[in-house]
């Protein structure tokens, strides 16, 4: 079960330098939703899992000290690395992490638990977790409800092909006959990414694991086509300023 998704070894091996400049980073609100939801505070252990290149550690840092940053794909790890010195990395799979059982009281997946959906991880984070431990899970989506976000989710739509994501779904039937965690709470944040045509469309676009992984000729005919639509929908060129509409899912699982 220690297999990483192709799609995922491949893109974001590539990528990772563009992951860590080109994706969003996350609403604030998530942070009184650690403290609260998750029950964190300064003395709580945490496990960043599928930590990639560290892009919510700086909220985790706001809470407690004590965290530890799981990530199987090296190259991420290397930008979490310089990013967070200051943080201990472990490049692990999410179904073995050398770690000593009922050790930690929460583990934290965010953008990254649709990769590992599966009851082999379920029962390791169990096995990690204390009595009374908490699974947070986090994505960003895009708000499809803007008309130039949909045209851009409808490129995208078929070429993912059996990539993993959040939206399909899927992540949610390993938790349908289980017994080790359950779901107390849900949230959504309104959020939003502020920048360049360039950066927060198109970048953050091509760091997409399937895009990532195609070869560059495509990568580059996609990246017209998003900035062509950009434009069409609201006259702005590359170097543009937009803000690209997100919305935050957010789920507390509690450890039976």
């Amino acid at each position: 079960m220690n297999q990483i998704h192709q799609t995922a070894q491949q893109g974001f091996s590539h990528a990772a330098q563009l992951y860590q400049h080109a994706r969003p980073n996350y609403p604030e609100a998530v942070v009184n939703w650690l403290k609260q939801d998750l029950a964190l505070d300064a003395q709580s252990s945490v496990i960043d899992l599928g930590a990639g290149t560290g892009k919510f550690l700086p909220y985790l840092k706001q809470v407690t000290s004590a965290i530890y940053a799981v990530e199987p794909i090296r190259e991420m790890l290397q930008q979490l690395q310089a990013a967070h010195p200051d943080v201990i990395a472990i490049q692990a799979h999410s179904t073995a992490i050398p770690l000593a059982s009922e050790s930690i009281d929460a583990i934290v997946c965010a953008q990254s638990f649709h990769w590992f959906a599966n009851i082999e991880t379920l029962n390791e984070m169990h096995q990690l977790l204390r009595p009374e431990g908490h699974l947070g899970l986090i994505w960003n989506q895009r708000d499809e409800h803007v008309p130039w976000v949909k045209a851009i989710a409808d490129i995208l739509a078929p070429l993912e092909g059996d990539t993993p994501r959040y939206h399909s779904g899927e992540w949610k039937k390993v938790f349908e006959y289980q017994q080790l965690f359950q779901l107390e709470r849900a949230h959504v944040f309104p959020h939003s990414h502020c920048g360049s045509v360039e950066q927060v469309v198109s970048q953050r676009l091509l760091s997409t694991s399937f895009i990532a992984a195609m070869p560059e000729a495509e990568q580059l005919a996609l990246k017209a086509e998003f900035e062509a639509v950009i434009f069409s929908f609201t006259g702005k060129r590359p170097s543009d300023q937009i803000t690209f509409p997100y919305v935050t899912y957010v789920y507390d699982f509690k450890k039976i």
